[in-house]
């Protein structure tokens, strides 16, 4: 490849390890080694604290719950999706990835806002919530209304690719329709259930946002919000903090692989160009009505309510006075885009962090998808395997890393406790999606391109900036965004390694959520949303394109 002209092996896995794999260490190290010996000391006395193994137990419930909640919203609509009339909507799709791009603690806070005592909910019904939704019950809720379009699209894709004749046989030999499904097409989605199962459990295990604001609220602790606790709270327990990070990081990597196993063992072939499952549609009525009734309160309970409470909190003057038309206002968004407000000082902090990170990302991420194309090659796979760690390691245990190696006694300078710690921090943690939607992007690229290079391309440097550029051009630029716009709303990491007095948009909304000043941040959180949504929207337009000009 041109790329191993410009950059050898060594450095790009240098570059990369930097980045991703001695922030892990650096939490290793920390946990296990005590005066420059090996020690399980302080591991195992933190595992025999009460309140750790409490926080264990409590994340692990809450992953399971997660899942089985998840598993009764995603695969009745991936059956209607595919099986009645909606199979034809295909714009549903994008309305149902909103909540899972919507920031969590957003989406928990407007939650909040709707149930509390004198919140929307008894405003409008003129009766008060019901008292047991601030218990884990809810907390699962919220976390599943959040998770659920991740279950949906793996088990709708599954479906969509199934082989027609599969349920032509079962028609033929089967007993009754009920029996076929139960026979036949659950155990042929059964690989991509388990697959996308277990991956809501690891994104339950390592979600800050709900449990900091939701959790909190009702007393249940888990991973992430007792690391945060042990790193933000005096005295700092940074010995507690990576061994719980380690833990987290241990039952993450154990998940991960048992869901490659799954994906290896449990793969069957379903698609052969026949027939597929969305041509059979039921057309019954009562199905039909039933469809859109499920749908309808899926889409109110996931986007309708939660954005409801947001855009009305943001635009009362007074809270207390409650809903009505002479106490609405524009006076929040104002004050937040004034430009001495330290809203809108956040605001730009949070523009300036992701569009760097995002900028240095993408070209990480190019010149890494253009060494590990296809990853045949044992080096490939490793340079591929280090570049995608952040996917696999949950974000905070990574934040914890980046806070010890940064602030090692061994190195000549240091990022940390200045504006480039959270630019680095977010290209750590997003790197992965530069590199997926570059890799994607060249995939749909023909080998013959790459040899022709070799012949009558001038010059390696002429080759990258006229050729791969312009051809991958699409892919980076899709990164980027995907890169700016998680960037832009990410709360753990900036809550732990801002320095003083620096401030970004997902702060801002905490923090204005944490000390009462709710208007003010779900302004914020707004324009947070819609940025998001056009972002989301422009991803999706760009892989239209590129799959128009692919089969065009």
């Amino acid at each position: 490849m041109v790329v191993r002209k410009h950059i050898s092996f060594g450095a790009l896995l240098l570059l990369l390890a930097a980045l991703a794999a001695a922030p892990l260490f650096a939490v290793f190290v920390q946990t296990f080694f005590r005066d420059g010996s090996f020690s399980l000391d302080t591991f195992l006395a933190t595992l025999q604290h009460g309140r750790v193994l409490s926080t264990m137990r409590h994340s692990f419930l809450l992953g399971l719950y997660v899942i089985a909640a998840t598993t009764c919203i995603a695969l009745p609509l991936a059956l209607i999706r595919t099986k009645t009339r909606l199979a034809k909507h295909d714009w549903l799709d994008l309305v149902f990835t909103i909540p899972f791009m919507t920031p969590p603690y957003i989406g928990s806070m407007g939650w909040i806002l709707f149930m509390q005592n004198n919140g929307y909910y008894e405003q409008l019904f003129a009766t008060a919530a019901p008292s047991s939704f601030f218990s884990i019950a809810g907390m699962v809720f919220i976390m599943s209304m959040h998770l659920y379009p991740f279950l949906y699209l793996m088990l709708k894709n599954a479906l969509v690719r199934m082989n027609g004749s599969f349920q032509d046989a079962a028609l033929v030999y089967g007993t009754n329709p009920i029996s076929n499904w139960v026979r036949v097409v659950l155990p042929l989605l059964l690989s991509s259930y388990v697959m996308a199962a277990l991956l809501i459990f690891i994104k339950t295990l390592a979600e800050f946002g709900t449990p900091a604001t939701f959790g909190k609220r009702i007393g249940y602790p888990v991973f992430t919000t007792e690391i945060h606790q042990y790193l933000s709270r005096w005295p700092v327990d940074i010995p507690a903090a990576t061994s719980l990070s380690f833990v987290l990081l241990g039952v993450c990597m154990a998940v991960w692989y048992m869901q490659s196993l799954v994906s290896q063992k449990f793969a069957y072939g379903i698609h052969s160009g026949k027939s597929s499952m969305q041509t059979r549609q039921v057309k019954s009525l009562p199905i039909t009505v039933c469809a859109y009734l499920f749908t309808g309160v899926i889409l109110l309970l996931s986007i309708g309510i939660p954005y409801f409470s947001i855009v009305a909190t943001s635009l009362l003057d007074v809270r207390g006075d409650g809903l009505s038309w002479s106490n609405l206002t524009f006076s929040h968004y104002v004050e937040l885009f004034s430009f001495q407000s330290s809203g809108y000082h956040a605001f730009m902090n949070s523009v300036g962090f992701a569009f760097v990170a995002a900028s240095i990302a993408s070209l990480l991420g190019f010149f890494t998808a253009l060494y590990v194309k296809n990853a045949s090659s044992k080096r490939q796979k490793l340079i591929d395997l280090t570049s995608l760690l952040p996917n696999i390691v949950p974000g905070i245990v990574f934040v914890v890393g980046l806070i010890l190696f940064w602030n090692a006694s061994w190195l000549p300078a240091t990022v940390y406790n200045t504006k480039w710690m959270p630019i680095l921090t977010y290209i750590v943690l997003f790197l992965p999606y530069s590199v997926q939607y570059t890799k994607a992007a060249l995939s749909q690229l023909d080998q013959s391109i790459d040899h022709a290079n070799s012949i009558y391309g001038p010059t390696a440097a002429s080759i990258l900036v006229r050729v791969w550029l312009p051809l991958l051009a699409q892919g980076v630029l899709a990164g980027w965004i995907m890169t700016f716009i998680i960037s832009m709303r990410e709360l753990v990491s900036s809550l732990l390694i801002l320095p003083p007095s620096v401030q970004t948009g997902a702060t801002f909304i905490y923090s204005q959520f944490e000390q009462g000043n709710v208007s003010l941040g779900m302004a914020m959180a707004v324009v947070t949303v819609l940025m998001t949504v056009v972002f989301l929207y422009v991803v999706e337009w760009l892989q239209r394109k590129a799959l128009v000009k692919q089969h065009g």
